[in-house]
């Protein structure tokens, strides 16, 4: 039916008859959708293969009933060339072969409930109706919010919805050609648009609001996104917003929260969409506390004769119970499907949505199924956690990539809560079928029984899968016990970090703190561990870690193994030094990610004597093979390494730091890393981590007074040496005894002259008195006062943070002797020692300091 004769049909007083014109209104069921797309296109389908004589009218206020929306950034990169194949279904399609009466510019404005008609305005000739229902749909779907910004409204400034959108998009980049364009929003649509964009080689700035992008994931899985982001030449701006919008020089300027502004050439506003339910609204429904309307789990709404479906609607979660919105094109399908069967009596039950989703986001998909850990804790649901990094598929066929892998379970009984993961490829495999394990109600026991496809180019004899619940099964059942990179940022004082990986690995970067024995080496070293603390031990994924852990673990020690090892840790430390930072783009030949700075190009052509391709080889491999095939050359002569690792860039930038040769340049290529690293004059490691061989130089401190302000300046003098990687010794002695004395009183033997010093002496930091005006504790708990009102850290505080940077705290037995204090005296992770202990550490260092 063309659109003219449409318009005279429905202007006539006998427009329900004449559309269907075999058929009288009274003999069939009358069926209106509001909405087309995933949901109310479904719908119809459905409906219809279920009746052939049901009336059945779709409206839709735009001019495509439905189209892949998901589809559009990649039409306006160019991966789609041809726009046509965006459009799933037409109007004229649907009513050739459903025939289906679709009215496309016709929108819905109101539901009388009560004589169930729709109010319909048709856009194009201006004439307003009402159309009779025995069943309403809704699938109005989501709008994008559009903040409240000064200038959002100027031209310009987008949001991507519709195809129109979408075509307005991409002809302004096409203008603006090599200009820069600024995207509000970190999410799916403002990631994948940032990639559309630099695939037209426009400069692209993404301001997101929080400290991560893809805030559906957790911020440790999140943070390789960073990463990606810079190395494919996207500015990075967390914890931003846009406060204003204004036109300049024929462009914008966009100013940012942080005080920052961008000169661009156009703006995409992506910050999310809320559900469009105005029209249920108007008529009364039910809306839940999200904004969407409240539906049944057969899709009904609070009126027994209106539908809803998509993204308008309230789900709720397959696991957690809550009621929640998930706009995903594959919920709405089968929740369209849904309504269509209860239309004509045929029970058919949505059983709530559960998130599976997957993003590109340049050389990485990055994707989700169940529920994260921050929604498990705003739940107050128990749950246990394990992180795997195996290789994509068999590491020795080529082209294997690492694959991170999250995964939630309950603690009690192994119930999959949850999953993440992230890599170059196989991430959607392996999410499909945790997707599932969920849906069925599956443990981690399942997935270590599961039988999966097996041949080197496509997987393993041991899939990710099955890794993923033999180690989560390992912590159920209690073969080891497993810590977090939580733990490790700040291990406790009875705590000691142990690294087990190479002498090699260790160059490329290691926990602060950490005591490195190689695990081919721990059994004949096991003298050189403390018995009476607990070993906290890491590899560099977690299973020599593991191994370390069972070694110890027959030999007495309590130990507990770094869950994803070091690579994990590395993404939790990524994840909050990123929060509330700009991360720039980086250029070949300029910048690594995470601030390591490459060599610029010079005149001299690089000299490139070995190419390696690394890309089978997981973390510490490349950087073997690297040390491997530069020991062969002489300084100046090149290696051009290929590897698949998402960490290696950051790992390539630390180690070449550490050891002096030359990181020329690092790129991006086809979801792989393509480095060039020229021969230098090799460095010894720095220890801990990739500081420079003179930052790590020792600092001595001799802690001889007591009094409050003088343990103070030593304890920040200490803490600032670590932070800029010292190995930091303080020697206490005589009256500086007392500030690692325990506050509580300790119950052991003295005889009664020790008894008297104990009396008289300060117990603790908390007692310490002020060595000028003290005034009988009056200036002290002044000074305290102050230090709280300017936030500044507690002696308490101060010594803590030292310890945790790997402070070592030496007492002088010799002193202890004297004042009778014993060692049971002292807070954990003091040790014992003599002079010669201080005198070692100053001919070494630097830095020597009497307080």
């Amino acid at each position: 039916m063309s659109q003219e004769k449409h318009n005279e049909i429905v202007g006539s007083d006998t427009a329900e008859t004449a559309v269907v014109p075999n058929k009288s209104v009274s003999q069939e069921r009358r069926i209106v959708i509001v909405g087309g797309v995933a949901g109310g296109a479904s719908c119809a389908a459905r409906a219809r293969r279920l009746s052939e004589t049901a009336s059945i009218t779709l409206l839709e206020r735009g001019r495509h009933i439905s189209f892949a929306n998901c589809g559009m950034p990649y039409h306006i990169g160019g991966q789609i060339a041809d726009r046509r194949r965006l459009l799933v279904q037409t109007s004229e399609g649907m009513r050739t072969r459903f025939r289906i009466d679709v009215r496309i510019g016709c929108e819905a404005t109101g539901i009388d409930r009560q004589n169930r008609t729709v109010a319909v305005h048709d856009l194009a000739s201006g004439v307003q109706y009402s159309l009779p229902y025995d069943a309403l749909v809704l699938s109005p779907g989501a709008e994008p919010i559009r903040p409240d910004i000064p200038g959002a409204d100027l031209p310009g400034v987008f949001t991507l919805r519709s195809l129109a959108d979408m075509d307005a998009i991409k002809a302004a980049a096409e203008a603006c050609k090599s200009a820069r364009a600024v995207i509000l929003g970190g999410g799916y649509i403002g990631l994948e648009m940032a990639e559309a964009l630099r695939d037209r080689q426009m400069e692209v700035s993404l301001v997101q609001h929080s400290g991560q992008v893809m805030t559906a994931l957790d911020a440790e899985m999140a943070a390789p996104l960073n990463r990606e982001l810079a190395l494919h030449g996207v500015d990075l701006h967390l914890g931003a917003t846009i406060t204003a919008i204004g036109q300049h020089e024929g462009g914008l300027r966009v100013t940012l929260s942080t005080g920052e502004s961008i000169v661009c050439g156009l703006v995409i506003l992506s910050v999310g969409v809320r559900p469009e339910a105005k029209l249920a609204r108007d008529a009364g429904l039910a809306i839940g506390s999200r904004g969407g309307i409240v539906v049944d789990d057969h899709m009904r709404t609070s009126d027994e004769a209106i539908f809803a479906v998509g993204d308008a609607i309230e789900v709720k979660h397959f696991l957690g119970g809550q009621q929640t919105l998930l706009p995903l094109a594959g919920p709405a399908n089968r929740q369209g499907r849904i309504a269509a069967d209860n239309i004509f009596d045929r029970p058919s039950v949505y059983h709530g949505s559960q998130g599976t989703a997957i993003c590109k986001v340049f050389g990485l998909a990055v994707g989700l199924t169940g529920l994260s850990e921050k929604e498990l804790r705003r739940l107050g649901r128990p749950y246990d956690k394990v992180y795997v990094h195996p290789a994509s598929h068999a590491s020795y066929y080529p082209g294997a990539s690492p694959l991170s892998l999250k995964l939630l379970f309950d603690p009690q009984d192994g119930k999959i809560l949850g999953a993440q993961a992230i890599g170059s490829e196989g991430v959607d495999k392996r999410l499909d079928v945790l997707a599932v394990a969920i849906r069925a109600g599956l443990t981690v026991r399942d997935l270590r029984d599961m039988e999966l496809c097996y041949a080197p180019p496509y997987g393993s004899a041991k899939d990710p899968i099955n890794y993923a619940g033999f180690v989560a099964t390992n912590v159920l059942d209690g073969d080891v016990a497993s810590c977090h990179a939580q733990a490790c940022m700040k291990p406790a004082g009875d705590q000691v970090l142990l690294d087990v990986r190479t002498p090699e690995e260790v160059e490329a970067g290691t926990i602060p703190g950490a005591r490195n024995i190689p695990l081919d080496q721990l059994r004949e070293r096991l003298g050189e561990l403390p018995r009476d603390k607990e070993i906290l031990a890491f590899c560099q994924v977690g299973l020599r870690g593991y191994l370390g852990c069972r070694i110890l673990k027959a030999n007495g020690f309590r130990c507990r193994n770094l869950s994803g090892g070091y690579k994990t840790y590395k993404d939790f430390a990524a994840a909050e030094a990123a929060k509330n930072q700009t991360i720039k783009a980086a250029p070949a030949n300029e910048t690594t990610p995470g601030g390591c700075t490459a060599q610029p190009a010079s005149a001299e052509k690089v000299c490139v004597t070995r190419e390696i391709d690394a890309r089978g080889l997981q973390c510490p491999g490349p950087i073997m093979r690297l040390k491997e095939e530069l020991a062969k050359l002489t300084d100046g002569q090149a290696v051009r390494i290929l590897v698949g690792d998402n960490g290696f860039p950051a790992d390539v930038a630390a180690w070449c730091h550490s050891t002096g040769h030359q990181l020329r340049e690092i790129v991006a290529d086809g979801g792989h890393f393509r480095a060039t690293i020229v021969k230098g004059q090799a460095q010894p490691a720095a220890a801990p981590g990739p500081a420079s061989a003179e930052a790590s130089r020792p600092t001595s401190i001799v802690v001889f007074s007591g009094d409050f302000d003088k343990a103070m300046a030593a304890f920040i003098i200490a803490n600032g040496a670590a932070a800029m990687g010292s190995e930091v010794t303080m020697f206490f002695t005589f009256w500086g005894l007392n500030i690692l004395r325990k506050g509580q009183k300790v119950q052991v033997r003295k005889n009664l002259v020790e008894r008297m010093f104990g009396w008289m002496m300060p117990r603790g930091p908390e007692h310490l008195k002020l060595s000028k005006m003290n005034l009988a504790g009056c200036g002290t708990a002044m000074i305290k006062g102050i230090m709280r009102k300017k936030n500044v850290a507690s002696l308490g505080e101060l010594i803590q943070s030292a310890r945790q940077a790997g402070v070592k705290l030496v007492a002088c037995s010799m002193s202890m002797g004297l004042m009778g204090i014993h060692r049971e005296e002292l807070i954990d992770g003091v040790e014992e020692g003599g002079v010669a202990s201080y005198l070692g550490s100053a001919e070494r260092g630097n830095v020597n300091l009497f307080i």
